[in-house]
């Protein structure tokens, strides 16, 4: 009884209600979007990159500022010589190797001689025998002058008749008619020994003037003309032969703009295999005359100073610069270079795309003058950011961009 009393008097409790799970619905919601986003990235891919190719802006130096024309052309030499033969002859001593120095008069090569040294022994011959002839004939007069005398006394004295006088006297006359042919017959072989003793010197083969050898074209044996043999076997020279003193450059200067171009104008040329190296040069001479086909006039370009880096035929840059009338008082340009099809203009403004951290960034700038195919930008842009100069025409700024044969 009292065990019931006491089960009466007993609280029943309810279970408490788990509260509402706002944080477990938040990491739900987190985990489905990031489920989202990596099937969309799954399926989607990346955002792809636009491939563009950039330049670097490089500062304009100080030849270039003053620079009002930029050509090119060739390393040539004023004094250049195939040297050959003056008759067609067989090779028989080439004493000439590439990249030997010679100088004036020093023998090259030396051709067969044994034919015209045949002809100058019989000339020779010949020259001995009209000398005697002359000396036999020579004393022949002497003898019939002293006759002559000996009988014009004896006539005088009644001695001798007149008819032996003028059979001496026509001797003495026919003796000196002869002499004087002996004379002249002397003077002919002389003159004939002379030619093949010319001949015989021909066949020596010398340097014109001092300079290299740079082509040796014939070898012992061959045979050598100074005329084309017409697709033959015989060659045409022994070798080429420059002046190295003489190297110049030749520029082909469009006609449009050859009016900045004068005479002793200061010029910077650049070799293209040593484009780091600036040789001062100046202005020769402007040809006067113009090429009609290609619109060009012909400039010639002398070095202050020869270097044996400087070959013939070597391609080269020159940068024509300005005169002191030209630049006056007049501010010196500065800036930075960047290739003018990188420009874009939109409305009145001029842009540039700058490559920065991957992605395409929109740089508004101030232009100066054109260069060649550079412009000068004076404002918008740092030295060594990379310019975009060939992309996609709708890009824009932001858009992820991948650099290419930069």
């Amino acid at each position: 009884m009292e065990k019931s009393t006491l089960d009466q008097l007993r609280i029943e409790r309810q279970p408490e209600k788990e509260p509402f799970g706002y944080g477990k619905i938040l990491v739900t919601i987190i985990t489905l979007l990031l489920v989202l986003a990596a099937g969309y990235y799954f399926w989607a891919g990346p955002v792809a990159s636009m491939e563009v190719r950039t330049v670097i802006a490089r500062e304009l130096k100080s030849e270039e500022a003053s620079t009002v024309l930029n050509a090119s052309g060739y390393v040539t030499a004023r004094r250049q010589a195939t040297v050959s033969s003056k008759f067609t002859g067989k090779v028989i001593e080439v004493n000439i190797e590439e990249g030997m120095r010679v100088e004036q008069g020093q023998i090259l090569a030396r051709l067969d001689d044994s034919n015209i040294r045949t002809s100058f022994n019989l000339a020779d011959a010949q020259w001995i025998s009209a000398q005697r002839g002359l000396d036999e004939t020579d004393a022949l007069l002497k003898e019939a002058r002293l006759n002559f005398d000996r009988i014009s006394r004896l006539v005088e004295k009644d001695l001798a008749s007149e008819a032996e006088l003028d059979r001496s006297r026509a001797l003495a006359g026919s003796l000196d008619a002869q002499l004087k042919r002996k004379v002249a017959d002397v003077e002919v072989a002389a003159r004939q020994l002379d030619i093949y003793r010319q001949q015989l010197e021909d066949t020596i083969i010398r340097a014109p003037f001092p300079g290299v050898v740079v082509a040796k074209n014939a070898q012992p044996g061959e045979m050598i003309s100074p005329v084309s043999a017409g697709g033959g076997f015989t060659r045409t020279g022994i070798g080429t032969i420059v002046d190295m003193s003489s190297l110049e450059i030749e520029i082909d200067v469009n006609e449009a703009y050859i009016n900045r171009v004068t005479a002793g104008q200061s010029v910077v040329a650049t070799l293209d295999a040593y484009p780091d190296w600036k040789i001062p040069c100046h202005v020769i001479a402007i040809i006067p005359t113009a090429d009609r086909q290609r619109a060009t006039v012909e400039v010639r370009v002398g070095f202050e100073q020869l270097d044996p880096r400087i070959l013939p035929d070597m391609g080269v840059k020159v940068a024509f610069q300005e005169t002191e009338d030209e630049a006056g008082d007049a501010p010196s340009a500065s800036g930075l270079l960047v290739p003018s099809s990188s420009l874009r203009r939109i409305g009145e403004r001029d842009y540039v795309f700058v490559v920065s951290g991957g992605k395409a960034e929109r740089r508004a700038v101030a232009i100066g003058e054109a260069r060649g195919k550079d412009t000068l930008v004076t404002s918008g842009i740092l030295a060594g950011e990379h310019i975009v100069v060939d992309g996609p025409p709708e890009l824009s700024g932001g858009d992820p961009v991948r650099e290419i044969d930069r």
